[in-house]
């Protein structure tokens, strides 16, 4: 949710093709290059008048009107999805956004899909301007009047969570997520390239990309994480592990299906032979598809559906899931299974909640079926007597508004049954609390967000250990306490040493939990409004032993704590009861800028 700020530029095309479109560029373009429309000509002349510069964030709210009624027009009357394209390519290329070379490859990779979803969606300029400046431009809640159908059967009686009695039996739960594998990473190159991923290649002006990975806008060579794995298997056992995904790079411009299935093969394959017999239970990344963050839901057919992609994740882990759960998995990239006697694993597929899925710009209500399944699925674990764990990938407060509200509304209806929430994706080491809708002050859950086993960006490779509630009748199923692990890259890329493995922190130890339950995380949260020491060590923690230079004041501290506190998106009540000055917009800003996976 808040990393660091690349250091170098991100291509406005990166960012707007996963939210909008490649025709919107090429709109773009047309206005650039001198449009025949109308409506595209006056564009031209009134762009400059709104202040519009080379890239979104900047974007003010009458440039994006102007601009993105020129772009509707266009993409409704235009009939050649090549030409649009080559539209795309011309204004990348003109705004220095990108090598030519990555300008045509992005345009090329995005186009079709993209222009499939934005013809087939209700998506206006208001909309759209709406998500992109903000509430002040536009109304983006076009999807909001949805809602799941939560059970009649009454809420079970609250029961606050107990420690496990003396001696009672612990699991431990191995935690990745973001591997990110770089193929082309080159040990020597150069780190801080104007591409959007580096180390891939060119002289660099001063050191070198390090062998084991490097603190830059870079990701991981296979060394590196066979390197991890090796000393995973050294350092076990293991209950089960849970992997939440994102398995490729970040050089999304010129991937194709056939670089995504080699590295879906690659990890699982390399994870089964030095884990051995160990469970393991992935989710779904947002960079598992090409183009990255399309995940069409189920009813679109033929060649632009995800089928290519989830029966190719059912082969490579049908060592570790039942046929029921493989048999969801196909269709929506979603399952569940009986982790172990007392304890169900759920894995949702959290792309159908992303703001990045342009396929949702069709329809973005409950894709798939994915929360009333789920809904299903906790009925009976509660009828049961189980306990749920959650994992995916993306956390809550990433979502879109509605289903990001209706998620909340689930786990405070079963709040006696989710045990624990696992997510990744921000690439930090971070948390999102759940509050009584009542009265958002009863902390009730906690989903967890570990951080990232990739370098992307500036940051040490790492990992996380669970320790949970074990198997014995009446096991809460709670997390208890978690490590975290680095590879200090200061320390392992020097001459002649051997990478080593070193735990980071605890947390118990480091901020003095009795348990590690909801409540001591919100007693924690409140520490750090007037505990400054304290606050800063979570900032060192946050981003793995590496933190930005700057430190964390005034607006960045005001928007990381309403971070900690709020796994509802876009709800300024959840923040109202921490002592600031900084307005919701201002946060909502700040979130959106480090933003970056």
């Amino acid at each position: 949710m808040l990393p660091v700020p690349v250091p170098v530029p991100v291509p406005l095309l990166l960012l707007l093709l996963p939210v909008v479109s490649a025709s919107a560029s090429a709109s773009a373009a047309a206005l650039l290059a001198g449009a025949r429309r109308p409506v595209e000509a006056a564009g031209l002349r009134l762009l400059p008048e709104a202040g519009a510069r080379f890239g979104w964030q900047n974007l003010s709210c009458p440039a994006c009107k102007v601009l993105f009624a020129a772009i509707d027009a266009s993409v409704q009357l235009e009939t050649s999805v090549e030409h649009i394209q080559r539209l795309a390519a011309t204004v990348c290329v003109r705004l220095h956004l990108a090598r030519p070379e990555v300008c045509q490859e992005i345009v090329q990779l995005f186009g079709r899909d993209v222009v499939t979803a934005w013809v087939r969606s209700i998506l206006r300029p208001a909309e759209i301007c709406g998500l992109l400046v903000g509430q002040h431009c536009g109304h983006w809640d076009i999807y909001s009047d949805w809602n799941v159908t939560l059970p009649q059967t009454p809420k079970p009686p609250v029961r606050p969570p107990a420690p496990p009695p003396p001696g009672a039996p612990t699991a431990r739960v191995l935690f990745l997520t973001d591997l990110h594998w770089d193929r082309d990473y080159q040990p020597g190159s150069n780190p801080a390239c104007k591409d959007p991923l580096c180390c891939r290649g060119g002289r660099p002006r001063g050191p070198g990309a390090g062998y084991w990975g490097t603190h830059s806008n870079c990701d991981l060579p296979l060394h590196t994480l066979e390197n991890l794995l090796q000393h995973l298997a050294a350092t076990g056992p293991y209950d089960a592990a849970y992997w939440t995904g994102d398995i490729p790079a970040h050089n999304v411009w010129e991937q194709s299906r056939a670089d995504q299935l080699e590295a879906l093969s690659t990890l699982s394959t390399l994870i089964q032979k030095y884990l051995g017999p160990l469970p393991v239970y992935p989710a779904v990344g947002n960079h598992e598809s090409v183009p990255v963050n399309a995940f069409p839901p189920p009813f679109v057919p033929g060649n632009q559906s995800s089928a290519w992609l989830y029966h190719a994740m059912a082969e490579a882990w049908q060592p570790w899931l039942p046929p029921e759960a493989l048999k969801t998995l196909r269709v929506g990239g979603f399952y569940t299974l009986l982790a172990w006697p007392g304890l169900r694993l759920v894995s949702l597929n959290m792309n159908f909640c992303s703001e990045a899925n342009f396929w949702l710009l069709i329809n973005a209500t409950d894709p798939a079926g994915q929360l009333q399944w789920l809904v299903g699925v906790l009925q009976e674990a509660e009828k049961s007597g189980e306990k749920v764990h959650i994992i995916g990938h993306i956390p809550p407060s990433h979502c879109m508004r509605s289903w990001g509200w209706n998620y909340y509304r689930i786990i405070n209806r079963f709040e006696g049954t989710v045990a624990g929430q696992f997510f990744g994706h921000t690439h930090v080491d971070e948390f999102e609390l759940f509050y009584d809708e009542e009265t958002l002050s009863r902390p009730l859950g906690v989903a967890f967000v570990a951080p990232s086993v990739t370098t992307f960006v500036g940051l040490n490779p790492g990992y996380r250990i669970y320790h949970v509630d074990g198997v014995y009748p009446g096991s809460s199923s709670m997390v208890l306490d978690h490590e975290t692990f680095v590879l200090n890259l200061t320390l392992a890329n020097q001459p002649g040493v051997t990478p080593q493995w070193q735990r980071l922190y605890g947390a118990r130890e480091v901020y003095g939990f009795p348990t590690a339950f909801p409540a001591d995380w919100d007693r924690l949260l409140q520490r750090f409004q007037v505990d400054e020491p304290l606050f800063q060590r979570f900032w060192y923690l946050l981003y793995k032993g590496h933190p930005p230079r700057e430190p964390c004041q005034d607006v960045c501290k005001a928007a990381l704590l309403c971070a900690l506190r709020t796994a509802r998106a876009d709800d300024p009540k959840v923040c109202q009861p921490l002592p600031s000055t900084v307005s919701f917009p201002e946060i909502q800003g700040w979130w959106r800028r480090r933003r970056f996976c």
